[in-house]
C-alpha cells in the first residue's frame, strides 16, 4: 500500500486500486462493528421476550435484510471509491443534497462517539477508578482520535487487536455464566420479560445496524472487488449477528433478565477493563471516521474550502470527547435518534439511482478508469430529496412492518417512478473542486494478505 503523509484517505477523491485491502482486513473491522456490547444488549432483548427459536428466525430475517442492503450500498462505493456522502453527488442527491448528508452523518457520528466514550468511562470507573468519569472519557476518545487520524490502515491494526482481544475475553466471562445452565433447557425455555412478535424482534435486529449499512460505501471504497464486499458482508454480518445475537439470548434465558451486559463485563480488575477498552474502540473509531468524512464533504460543497482528513479527524475527536465527558450529550440522544431515521431512505434513493435510473451513472463510468471524479455534479436534485422527506416522514410515523425497511422501500420506489416519469432532473451544476496535487493523500499500509 502506498503510504503518505497526513492520512487523508483520499477523503474528496476515489481511492485507487493501489490503495484497497485485503478482503479479510476491511472484513475484520466491519466484524468489529457488529461484535459489540450493543450486540449482546439487543440478543438479550430478544430473549427477554421470545423463545430461542423465535428469536434465530428474528435474527436471521434481520440479518438477510442487513446484508441485502449493505452488499448493494456497499458495491456502489466499492466501485466508484467513494465515500457514501461523497457518491451521493451523482446518486439522487446533487451536491448541496450531498452536503446535507454529510452534515447528517457528521453530526450523528460525533454524537454517538461521545456517548459511547462516556459508557465506557463509567465502567472503568467502576473497575479501576483513579479517575472520575469525565476524565476516562476524554482518555478514551482521545486514544481514538490517536487511531483514526492514521487512517484506515491503523484502524485495521486496531481491529486484529481488539476483536479477538473482546471476543476471548467477553467469551471467557460468558462461558462461566453458561456453563451454570443446561443448554438444551434454554433452547426450550419460555422468556421471562413482555412477549415480542416477530415482526418487532426482526425490526430490533434490522434497526440495530441499519445506520451502519447505509454508511458502508465509507468501508467498502477500501475493498478491491464486489466479490470482496460480499464475502466480507456475509462473514461480518452473519456471524456477527448470529454468535453475539444468540450469545446475549442464551444469557437472558439463563438469567431471567435483559440486563446482561454486566455478566460481559463483570470481570473485575485489568481484563474487565480491556473488555470495555476494546469494546469501545473497535466500534467507536468508525463513528468518528465517518464523522471526519462527513464533515470534510459538507465543508468542501458549502464553504468551498478543502479541510483534511487527519486535522477534522482530531477536531471532531477532541469535540465529542469533551461533550461526552461534559453529559452534554446525554440530552441529545433523542436528536441523535431522530437523524437516525433520516438515513435508511438515502440507501433507498442511492441503489436506485445508481443500479436502475442510472441518470448520472455515465458520468462515473466515464471517469472510472482515469481515477478521476466527473468534472461537474447536479447542484440540486428536488426529485431525490422530496423523495427523501416523504420517505423519513414514512419510517417515523407509519408504525406498520418495519420502520427503517419501510422508508427504505418507499424512498426506493418513489424514485424510481419519478425517474420514469421524467422528473429526476438536476437543478444547477456544481463543478467538481479538483484536489491539489500531493494533497489527496494516501492510505497507510497494512500486509496485503
Amino acid at each position: 500500500m502506498a503510504s503518505s503523509s497526513g492520512h487523508d484517505d483520499h477523503a474528496l477523491a476515489r481511492v485507487p486500486q493501489t490503495a484497497r485491502f485485503h478482503w479479510f482486513s476491511v472484513a475484520t473491522q466491519r466484524f468489529g462493528q457488529l461484535s459489540t456490547l450493543a450486540s449482546f444488549l439487543i440478543g438479550a432483548t430478544l430473549g427477554f421476550g421470545m423463545t430461542f427459536w423465535n428469536a434465530v428466525l428474528a435474527i436471521t430475517l434481520g440479518a438477510v435484510i442487513l446484508e441485502v442492503m449493505t452488499v448493494f450500498t456497499g458495491i456502489a462505493g466499492q466501485r466508484e471509491g467513494l465515500s457514501t456522502s461523497l457518491l451521493a453527488r451523482w446518486t439522487g442527491f446533487g451536491a448541496a443534497g450531498a452536503s446535507l448528508i454529510g452534515l447528517a452523518i457528521g453530526i450523528s457520528a460525533v454524537g454517538w462517539f461521545g456517548i459511547q466514550n462516556a459508557v465506557s468511562a463509567d465502567g472503568l470507573v467502576n473497575l479501576v477508578g483513579g479517575l472520575p468519569a469525565w476524565g476516562w472519557a476524554l482518555v478514551v476518545g482521545l486514544l481514538i482520535t490517536a487511531v483514526v487520524v492514521r487512517g484506515v490502515g491503523s484502524m485495521a491494526w486496531a481491529a486484529y487487536v481488539t476483536v479477538p482481544a473482546f471476543l476471548l475475553m467477553a467469551g471467557w466471562s460468558i462461558a462461566v455464566e453458561l456453563s451454570r445452565h443446561d443448554l438444551g433447557a434454554l433452547t426450550s425455555a419460555q422468556p421471562a420479560g413482555p412477549p415480542l412478535s416477530l415482526l418487532q424482534g426482526t425490526t430490533i435486529v434490522a434497526g440495530g445496524f441499519i445506520v451502519g449499512a447505509v454508511i458502508t460505501p465509507d468501508m467498502s471504497r477500501f475493498n478491491r472487488s464486489g466479490g470482496d464486499v460480499v464475502k466480507q458482508t456475509v462473514v461480518g454480518i452473519t456471524v456477527g449477528e448470529y454468535v453475539i445475537g444468540l450469545i446475549g439470548v442464551l444469557l437472558a434465558l439463563a438469567l431471567r433478565t435483559n440486563d446482561v451486559i454486566a455478566i460481559v463485563t463483570s470481570t473485575s480488575g485489568f481484563l474487565g477493563t480491556l473488555i470495555i477498552v476494546a469494546a469501545t474502540i473497535k466500534v467507536n473509531d468508525w463513528n468518528l471516521y465517518a464523522a471526519s468524512l462527513g464533515v470534510v464533504t459538507f465543508v468542501d460543497q458549502a464553504f468551498g474550502r478543502r479541510l483534511h482528513r487527519g486535522a477534522v479527524t482530531v477536531g471532531v475527536g477532541v469535540i465529542g470527547s469533551v461533550l461526552g465527558a461534559a453529559g452534554v450529550l446525554d440530552s441529545f440522544t433523542g436528536f441523535l435518534d431522530l437523524l437516525g431515521v433520516l438515513f435508511p431512505p438515502i440507501a433507498g434513493i442511492m441503489v436506485a439511482e445508481y443500479f436502475v435510473a442510472r441518470t448520472w451513472r455515465p458520468r462515473l463510468d466515464d471517469t472510472r478508469d482515469s481515477g478521476e471524479l466527473p468534472a461537474t455534479s447536479p447542484m440540486w436534485v428536488p426529485a431525490g430529496l422530496i423523495t427523501w422527506a416523504v420517505a423519513a416522514v414514512v419510517g417515523k410515523y407509519v408504525t406498520w412492518g418495519l420502520p427503517s425497511i419501510n422508508s427504505i422501500a418507499v424512498a426506493f420506489v418513489l424514485y424510481l417512478a419519478a425517474a420514469r416519469l421524467g422528473l429526476v432532473r438536476g437543478v444547477g451544476t456544481a463543478p467538481t473542486r479538483r484536489a491539489v496535487p500531493g494533497t489527496a493523500t494516501g492510505t497507510p499500509g497494512v500486509p496485503a494478505a
